[in-house]
């Protein structure tokens, strides 16, 4: 019998294909819109997690705000969202500084100073990135490559020159090795004196993209602002690997008395920069996949619909089936399993078209987005089941039809 209701089922939907599809078209689209959305989020954390892994497991962050909160022993228990997401949510006093790179412990500090300005060169205004004062440091601290000239270096930190991530040379210039060109930032030249390799993510954290991004010395920073740049993160590097713990202990000591006993910033050991980068993807790949879930919601009501207008048109079909022996459980479990065919099938389209997406997001951008098995069936069980729950009711109704009736309708 329940081979025979799946060809039925069959039946029915070659024969009315483009009323089927329509009928799909909302379990495809939540199907595509959930395994999209939630593989481009796994993507990302990979990304993430493999460039901040790359840096090292003694690096650690100084961030300003409170990032995280912390029980007695020091283990992070809650992630705040808004403040982890936001890199330019506050800025460290610049004091900090010099407060960092005489705490006991320290090797390097790398200070991320964002400047809001826009920059030009060629007869080009350039938007798309972020101005950063930093110092020498930072090729050495992100183990990043300087493909093309030298980074800006302490002995040259007053003289107007600038580094360029690897995205702005096409936006800005039109040669592929634009040293010795100029860029203004502010009404300052600036002479372009390296290109820095692609980087494959972004390794500050939920930091800006730095593939385009401009580079200048921190001291050059602070005179384009009249010292107002906001320093939005610091990157240390212990003397001794094996005392990272002690030297965040010095660390938040050494802030803490600079900033007057008041616990606003965050120390974070590169194993917590990856537990804070994923537990906030993972919020906010669940967000977006929640409301992308409701797809399928309105894929169950499209199959409720079409079901209902379904049983009308076969009424004579159903009066006959009973009036020859058929029970009111067969007839309901002919029009369920008729609705779980268009999940089915319906899920089984949004995958195939899932994966087309994927591939060309691999192909046409820099994201790496994973399929994972999980999502894969937890979309498709969802799809499967929102059908068989929203054909209920037309199945009930078509089994409760009494088969006098419905011999007479016309």
């Amino acid at each position: 019998m329940l081979k025979g209701n799946f060809k039925i089922a069959l039946a029915a939907v070659k024969t009315a294909k483009w009323r089927s599809l329509l009928t799909m078209l909302g379990i495809i689209v939540g199907v595509v819109s959930v395994v999209t959305t939630v593989s481009l989020g796994e993507g990302i954390k990979h990304q993430v997690i493999g460039q901040i892994n790359r840096l090292g497991s003694d690096v650690i962050t100084i961030r300003p705000g409170n990032i995280v909160n912390r029980d007695a022993e020091g283990r992070i228990t809650k992630v705040n969202v808004i403040n982890g997401y936001n890199f330019s949510s506050g800025s460290l006093p610049t004091n900090d500084i010099s407060s960092i790179k005489k705490t006991a412990g320290v090797k390097l500090a790398v200070p991320i100073s964002i400047i809001t300005s826009s920059a030009r060169a060629s007869g080009r205004d350039y938007n798309d990135g972020y101005i950063i004062g930093t110092t020498s440091g930072l090729p050495e601290i992100l183990k990043q490559k300087v493909l093309y000239g030298e980074f800006v270096s302490e002995p040259d930190s007053d003289i107007p020159s600038a580094v360029v991530g690897y995205n702005v040379v096409n936006k800005l210039f039109d040669e592929n090795v634009p040293v010795g060109r100029t860029i203004t930032i502010r009404g300052q030249d600036f002479i372009v004196r390296g290109i820095l390799d692609r980087f494959g993510s972004s390794p500050l954290a939920f930091g800006p993209d730095l593939n385009n991004a401009i580079f200048i010395s921190y001291s050059m920073a602070q005179k384009l602002t009249g010292g107002n740049s906001q320093l939005v993160q610091v990157l240390v590097k212990p003397s001794n690997p094996n005392q990272t713990t002690q030297t965040i202990a010095n660390l938040n000591q050494q802030l803490l008395n600079s900033h007057g006993q008041q616990k606003d910033f965050t120390i974070l050991r590169q194993d917590e920069n990856l537990q804070v980068t994923s537990d906030i993807l993972n919020i906010l790949t669940a967000f977006v996949a929640g409301i992308a879930a409701i797809s399928l919601l309105v894929g169950g009501i499209g199959i409720m619909n079409i079901m209902l207008v379904s049983v009308s048109e076969r009424t004579r079909e159903i009066g006959i089936r009973k009036a020859i022996g058929a029970t009111n459980s067969q007839i309901l479990g002919q029009f369920l399993i008729e609705a779980l065919v268009l999940s089915c099938v319906g899920a089984a389209i949004g995958l195939i078209i899932s994966s087309l997406v994927i591939a060309g997001v691999r192909v046409f951008t820099h994201l790496q987005p994973i399929i994972t098995l999980p999502i894969v069936i937890a979309a498709s069980l969802v799809a499967i089941v929102v059908g068989v729950l929203f054909g209920l009711a037309p199945a009930a109704k078509a089994a409760s039809k009494d088969p006098i009736d419905a011999l007479r309708y016309e």
